[in-house]
């Protein structure tokens, strides 16, 4: 039953991957304003009581977290987060990151140093999320957990429930 619900969440998660990195028609009076990113502070070093585990794929032996302690949805529509990669031989990778869920982009802000100090990044800038990639983890994000209709998500509570629940798609499938 875990299997058939894994298999139906999978196809429609590239049914909805097609939908919603396509192209969508943008309300004509939002375009016209000129959108303004909000400074950006670090936030702590990640802890262990805070990270929630998300699924990204069943061909990837990679472990994906966000450290629930730092997401947020800021006023200008961006979730920002803290993601913790771990692969299997124990390589760790801890980003800062952004994501833009009305232009499907995404932004690595800084990356997290062993003392728990960050390193701004020298190419922050916005990228276009792909939907199928090797490492999908931020189309993962953007379809299941963060911007599961393309739109602006403005409830950090839904996110967060999003990720303990294992995504939006999760609940549709009950």
């Amino acid at each position: 039953m875990l299997m058939l619900r894994k298999m139906l969440l999978l196809g429609l998660s590239v049914c909805l991957a097609a939908n919603v990195f396509a192209a969508v028609e943008v309300d004509e009076e939002d375009e016209n304003k000129p959108w303004q990113e909000l400074e950006v502070q670090f936030p702590a070093p990640p802890q262990a009581e805070n990270l929630q585990s998300f699924h990204v794929s069943a061909t990837t032996d990679n472990k994906f977290f966000i450290d629930m302690a730092s997401l947020s949805v800021g006023d200008d529509g961006v979730v920002r987060y803290t993601l913790l990669v771990i692969a299997p031989e124990g390589g760790r990778n801890v980003t800062f990151e952004g994501m833009h869920c009305q232009t499907r982009e995404r932004r690595i802000y800084a990356s997290g140093r062993a003392d728990g100090s960050w390193v701004k990044s020298r190419n922050n800038q916005w990228m276009r999320l792909q939907p199928a990639s090797v490492n999908r983890h931020h189309a993962a994000l953007f379809l299941e957990y963060f911007c599961p209709t393309g739109g602006i998500q403005r409830d950090v509570e839904a996110v967060k429930r999003a990720l303990k629940q294992g995504g939006y798609a999760e609940t549709w499938v009950r």
